[in-house]
């Protein structure tokens, strides 16, 4: 992972120690909550239902084992003994005390971490492939390039109060791990067919109330034009963003409204405008982040492990496991380990102090001192040998995080809901954990096979309903809850939105409903068609059918 430097270490100091004074001023009254609360925004601190929230960035999803101990330390101590991972690759903990926030921000900056812009009008935490560095799939380490954006645009002058807040995603696969079509920006790293290393640009994607798959502005930019031509799309953005009204602020009304073409011919003429030699980054400094990358030192390992495949014959459970959620690496003899935090009857991407602590003990002994987050809530260990996998599905089994269903019915991303957010209207965690515990069975969970849930407490949309193979938001209907469904969508890289199914129903009857679901995709789809592409082919009247008909 990135090593930080001396520079980079004085800014977080420094950041930290500003933000113990500006809380010292709230505290004593000397300024109001309205002056405060952009000042806390932009340190990544909440005002929540029931405490403050506080949002730990996670750049690019990268953490070491050290990282990992104190944010389970900060969770033992400072909170109550748990956090969230969420679909920005950040740590939540919700029940944070003011006074205490300085405290944590300089335990985090003693460890390279921070609560810099996870909330604001700004750029907010870069997001990148979960297995960047261990995936044979990429053509390039996408962490390199999310941290040039993100070293580009940490209180960049002009970037920093922004129309409205902004994402990135960056990734280097053909399979998409990030949900880039449906970001601020999205850069997808591709060859061109004179070996020429580009990012096709999109740009204009977005959930929420009027969720966008975002168009790609330009098909092949020259990475070494990568800080020049964000400059130029976050000026048109600055320029004519609005200002006036919060829910049209987003770059994907501008550039609906605009036209893909035009906004593109905006953003083209802006570059031309611009230094470009002096506003990109130099090879030099292209080098040093590159070279501040720590090296690893994998083995030379046969492609088959005996022991693995031993074990594996004498354990089911650790043959399910591995179907599930041990994924191919680049090198010979390593596996990718992705680490469910989708527990059956547990709050999606929830995970304890101790699990915290655990994760970290096997990267530090297992992963070469390497763990992710996933946007869709989960952990990885990116570099596990082989034969060392029976080792670590036995620990963590003994800490309830060897749940086999990555990719299946029940590892559902759910956004905090009404539980926590002030700005939800329903809950969304008993929803997942009623349809988890519904879909318990293994068995069945890999007969239906990849099935992506996501479901959001308000049109917000942090739960990433908008582009779930089946999508839930939860609504208020005269102070009563009620969740609507839709079908059909996708934020990898066939991304698409998903469209309602039909009128919304009682948080009592969606379980039901998801069964009904299932059971009319089983008895239509061909072969081992997913549920998505069976959605794609037979349309929403079969299911729609079978839903309200069996309401009635």
């Amino acid at each position: 992972m990135y090593r930080y430097d001396a520079i980079d270490k004085e800014f977080l100091a420094d950041r930290a120690a500003e933000f113990r004074g500006q809380v010292a001023r709230r505290l004593s009254g000397e300024i109001t909550e309205d002056q405060f609360k952009p000042l806390r925004l932009m340190n990544g601190l909440y005002l929540q239902l029931h405490a403050y929230m506080l949002r730990i960035a996670i750049p690019y999803g990268s953490l070491d084992s050290r990282q990992m101990r104190r944010m389970a330390h900060i969770a033992r101590v400072y909170d109550k003994g748990y956090g969230h991972f969420t679909t920005r690759q950040n740590l939540q903990l919700h029940w944070i005390k003011l006074g205490q926030v300085p405290d944590i921000l300089d335990l985090l900056a003693e460890v390279d971490l921070h609560a810099i812009q996870t909330s604001g009008n700004c750029i907010r935490n870069v997001t990148a492939d979960p297995y960047a560095g261990a995936t044979a799939e990429e053509i390039d380490d996408p962490r390199v390039w999310s941290e040039v954006i993100r070293q580009w645009s940490t209180v960049h002058p002009e970037f920093s109060y922004l129309p409205r807040k902004f994402k990135f995603a960056v990734t280097a696969a053909a399979k998409d791990r990030t949900a880039a079509r449906v970001h601020d920006i999205g850069l997808v790293l591709r060859r061109a067919r004179d070996g020429s290393l580009g990012f096709e640009v999109i740009v204009g994607g977005g959930q929420g109330r009027t969720p966008y798959v975002g168009p790609t502005i330009r098909e092949h930019l020259p990475v070494d034009s990568l800080l020049s031509y964000l400059q130029a799309i976050l000026r048109v953005y600055n320029r004519h963003g609005r200002r006036d009204n919060k829910y049209k602020a987003r770059i994907k009304i501008l550039v609906a409204s605009l036209g893909a073409a035009e906004f593109a011919r905006q953003v083209e003429e802006e570059w031309g405008r611009i230094d470009s030699p002096q506003a990109d980054l130099p090879d030099t400094e292209l080098a040093r982040i590159r070279g501040a990358f720590t090296p690893l030192a994998f083995e030379a390992l046969p492609a088959r492990s005996d022991a693995f495949e031993s074990a594996k014959a004498a354990s089911p459970s650790l043959a399910r496991f591995a179907r599930n959620n041990v994924k191919p690496h680049k090198k010979s003899g390593y596996g990718i380990v992705e680490i469910s935090l989708k527990a059956h009857g547990a709050t999606p991407g929830d995970a304890s102090a101790d699990q915290m602590d655990l994760v970290a003990d096997l990267a530090e002994r297992y992963s070469l001192d390497d763990i992710r987050v996933t946007h869709e809530q989960n952990l990885v260990l990116p570099h596990v040998k082989l034969d060392d996998l029976p080792a670590v599905h036995a620990a963590l089994a003994e800490a309830g995080l060897a749940t086999p269903n990555i990719g299946l019915i029940s590892d559902i991303i759910a956004c905090p809901g009404l539980d926590y957010c002030a700005l939800a209207n329903a809950r969304a965690i008993p929803i997942a954990q009623a349809i988890a515990q519904r879909f318990e069975d293994a068995d069945r969970a890999e007969l239906i096979g990849e099935l992506k849930i996501k479901i959001s407490g308000c049109i917000n949309a942090c739960g990433h309903h908008h582009v779930g193979n089946i999508g839930i938001l939860g609504v208020d209907k005269k102070g009563e809850e009620f969740y609507q469904l839709s079908l059909g969508g996708s934020g990898q890289e066939d991304a698409s939105l998903a469209q309602i199914l039909g009128p919304g129903m009682s948080a009592e009857r969606v379980p039901d409903a998801i069964e009904t679901l299932v059971d009319t995709y089983l008895s239509v789809r061909q072969g081992e068609e997913r549920f998505l592409d069976t959605v794609r082919r037979v349309g929403m009247a079969p299911f729609k059918e079978a839903v309200y008909a069996d309401a009635h």
